[in-house]
């Protein structure tokens, strides 16, 4: 007879990814889990002491998938900050359930912006921000700042399915506030 599958627990957290993205991150239980994985719920419990303990390991997974995509901007966007800002909006329309997950569900790590503009994860960000704007690290949280608070705005109504998606709009309004915001900075430091 062959050994039985052995389930760790990058399986187990991937599996709670995926029923977060497909169905939402409330869904994330021992059942819905071994269900995706095809297997009993012990090995969910024997690597999580508890469903909370999963779902921030989801979470976190969440987080880098997240980072990940909105680095990786079209070859034709001129603008990087511009393409990080609808790389932003498009995973809210392309991955509401995920974006959700990230945003609206309780798990953020950060408990304001202001320590979300300081976290690692977005370090990469940031510094690609900074090369394309060519300002100081703190102008470029100022920008940052503006374009965040007006991204999110964007993303979470559509997200949650009360605009419809309009990239040609989007990009209008997105290119108005960070033009907007870099001209402000400018302004400041005359």
């Amino acid at each position: 007879m062959p050994p039985k599958a052995k389930i760790t627990k990058d399986m187990i957290i991937t599996a709670a990814f995926e029923v977060a993205r497909k169905t939402g991150a409330e869904s994330i239980n021992a059942r819905t889990v071994s269900q995706k994985l095809n297997c009993s719920t012990q090995p969910i419990m024997y690597h999580f002491a508890t469903i909370e303990e999963l779902k921030k390991a989801a979470y976190e997974k969440t987080n880098v998938y997240h980072a990940k995509y909105l680095m990786n901007i079209p070859k034709e966007q001129e603008d990087v900050m511009l393409g990080i800002g609808l790389n932003y909006i498009r995973f809210a329309v392309e991955e509401p359930n995920l974006f959700c997950f990230l945003f609206q569900s309780g798990f953020v790590i950060e408990n304001n912006l202001l320590e979300m503009i300081n976290s690692k994860e977005l370090i990469p960000v940031i510094s690609a921000m900074q090369e394309a704007m060519n300002m100081s690290i703190e102008q470029t949280k100022e920008v940052f700042v503006t374009l965040a608070l007006f991204v999110h705005g964007y993303a979470s109504i559509i997200a949650n399915n009360s605009l419809e998606y309009d990239e040609k709009l989007i990009t209008t309004h997105l290119g108005r506030v960070y033009t907007g915001a870099i001209l402000a900075i400018q302004e400041e430091t005359k």
